[in-house]
C-alpha cells in the first residue's frame, strides 16, 4: 500500500501528485478503468484529482467515472460537469474521451446480481442487533458497468459515518452503486444499531456486512482513500479496499473527532450548502449527537433548505421522524415502507423510547430552514424561524452548554468522558 500523510497541516499539490504517480502510473496500461467517485454532498477537492487521473492514466484503453448515487438524485450535465470542475465546452473536447455517469439504483436494467448474502450470514454479522424485520437473504445487485471494465479505481474520503462507522471504501460499492436491497438493508442495521452505537466506530456490523458483500465483485478494485480537512488533503492511501480503508479510517479518527468535555443542551448546527435537501442535511444532526445532552435541543440551520428529499419525501411525510421503538412496536402499520427511510427517519430523531402510545425522544430536534412551520409539525420535528436566529447570540457560549457549528456534516463531535472511538 502507497500512503501519503501530513506530519502537520495539509498534503501540497506537489505531494498528492506524486502519492497517484506512485500509486497509479504505468498500473493500468491498455486496460478499461472505472473510477468510482463521490456526488457534491461530499468534501473532496474532485476537480483537481480528475484533472489529474485523467493526466496520469492517459494510456488506459478506457477512461470512465460513475458517480456513487446511493439513493440521490441524478446529476443533471451541468451539475456533471461543476462536480469535476470542468466546463461544458472542455467536455466535449479535451475530455470527450472520458464518460463522466450517473448510478441509477432504481432502474432493474442497470443491476446485475452477482451473489446472495443468506439470513444466517446476516445474523451472525448483526450479532445482537439482528431483529426479524431485516427479513431473509438480501440479493447482492450491482451497477452492471463494474462487469465491463478490467480493473475499477475506488476514489473518495473516508469521514466518519451514521450508518457504517467510517464512510469509504467498499461502501462505494454498496450501497454506492447498488440495488435498493442492500441499501435498504444495511441501512436498517445500522438503524438498529443506533447513530450513538455507530458512527466514529471502525469495525460495525454494517461494515462486516458490506465487506462480506464486496467479496463476490469480481473485478480487481484498487482504493485511493482520502482523508480530507478543511477542504484539503490531509492524507491519501493507495491500495486494496480493505488496508487502504483501514489506514484512512485510523486517520479520520484522529483528525475527524473533536472531544468535548461534557454533552451540551443547545446546538445550532449549521448545514452547508451541499446538502441540497434534508435528506442529507441530516447529518448536522448525526455528527452532533454522541455530543448533545439528554433532555437538550439541537436546531439543524439550513436556511437555503426547502426540501425533505427529492427521492423520498412521499414517504417521509407520511410518516414523519421518530425514535426507532416506534417503528418497531407499530410494524404492521409501517412494514410497506422502504427500510432505508425508516433509517434515515431515526437516524434524524435520535435515541428514544415508545411506550404506552407515547414518545420519548432523547432530546429535541428542530429545524430552522425554508420549511415551514406546518411540514415541520407534520414531520414531528420543531420548528424555529431561520430569520430570528442571531448566530452571533450562539457563539463563544460553550461554558454554558451551547454550542455553534458553522460547518456541520463532517466533523463528529463526542464527550470525553465516552472514552476513545473503537
Amino acid at each position: 500500500m502507497r500512503e501519503k500523510v501530513a506530519i502537520n497541516g495539509l498534503l501540497t499539490a506537489d505531494q498528492v501528485r506524486k502519492a497517484l504517480a506512485e500509486g497509479l502510473q504505468r498500473s493500468f496500461t491498455g486496460q478499461r478503468v472505472l473510477v468510482l467517485i463521490p456526488d457534491h454532498t461530499r468534501t473532496i477537492p474532485l476537480p483537481f484529482l480528475f484533472q489529474e487521473m485523467v493526466a496520469l492514466l492517459h494510456d488506459t484503453r478506457q477512461l470512465d467515472f460513475l458517480v456513487n448515487l446511493g439513493t440521490h438524485p441524478p446529476l443533471t450535465e451541468v451539475q456533471l460537469c461543476q462536480l469535476v470542475g470542468i466546463s461544458s465546452e472542455e467536455r466535449q473536447t479535451t475530455y470527450r474521451h472520458v464518460a463522466i455517469l450517473n448510478h441509477t439504483w432504481d432502474s432493474p436494467g442497470t443491476l446485475t446480481q452477482i451473489g446472495t448474502l443468506p439470513q444466517d450470514q446476516i445474523k451472525q454479522l448483526a450479532g445482537d442487533h439482528w431483529h426479524p424485520t431485516l427479513g431473509g437473504d438480501v440479493a447482492v445487485n450491482i451497477n452492471g458497468a463494474i462487469l465491463d471494465y478490467d480493473h475499477i479505481l475506488i476514489l473518495g474520503p473516508t469521514f466518519p459515518h451514521e450508518v457504517v462507522g467510517y464512510s469509504g471504501g467498499a461502501k462505494y460499492f454498496f450501497p454506492g452503486i447498488s440495488g435498493p436491497d442492500m441499501i435498504n438493508k444495511t441501512h436498517w442495521l445500522g438503524a438498529l444499531a443506533g447513530v450513538r452505537g455507530t458512527i466514529g466506530i471502525k469495525e460495525t456490523p454494517v461494515r462486516d456486512m458490506i465487506h462480506a458483500a464486496a467479496e463476490f465483485v469480481p473485478t480487481p478494485t484498487t482504493l485511493i482513500a482520502l482523508v480530507v480537512v478543511d477542504k484539503g488533503l490531509a492524507g491519501m492511501f493507495i491500495g486494496d479496499y480493505l488496508s487502504a480503508w483501514s489506514a484512512a479510517a485510523d486517520l479520520s479518527s484522529k483528525r475527524h473527532i473533536i472531544w468535548v468535555d461534557k454533552p451540551f443542551q443547545s446546538v445550532l448546527s449549521q448545514a452547508p450548502e451541499m446538502y441540497d435537501e434534508l435528506w442529507t442535511a441530516g447529518k448536522a444532526m448525526y455528527k452532533l449527537e454522541p455530543a448533545l445532552a439528554e433532555g437538550g435541543e439541537l436546531i439543524i440551520y439550513a436556511p437555503h433548505l426547502d426540501v425533505v428529499s427529492h427521492v423520498h419525501g412521499k414517504y417521509i411525510y407520511e410518516i414523519g421522524y421518530h425514535v426507532l421503538p416506534y417503528f418497531l412496536k407499530q410494524w404492521q402499520k409501517f412494514k410497506h415502507v422502504p427500510l432505508g427511510v425508516l433509517a434515515h427517519s431515526t437516524h434524524v430523531r435520535g435515541d428514544g423510547r415508545y411506550e404506552k402510545g407515547i414518545e420519548y425522544p432523547r432530546a429535541k430536534v428542530s429545524l430552522a430552514t425554508h420549511l415551514s412551520a406546518e411540514d415541520c409539525a407534520q414531520l414531528s420535528l420543531g420548528y424555529v424561524n431561520p430569520e430570528q436566529i442571531n448566530v452571533a447570540k450562539w457563539q463563544n457560549r460553550e461554558d454554558e452548554g451551547i454550542l455553534y457549528v458553522p460547518e456541520a456534516g463532517e466533523m463528529l463531535y463526542r464527550v470525553k468522558a465516552e472514552g476513545a472511538a473503537g
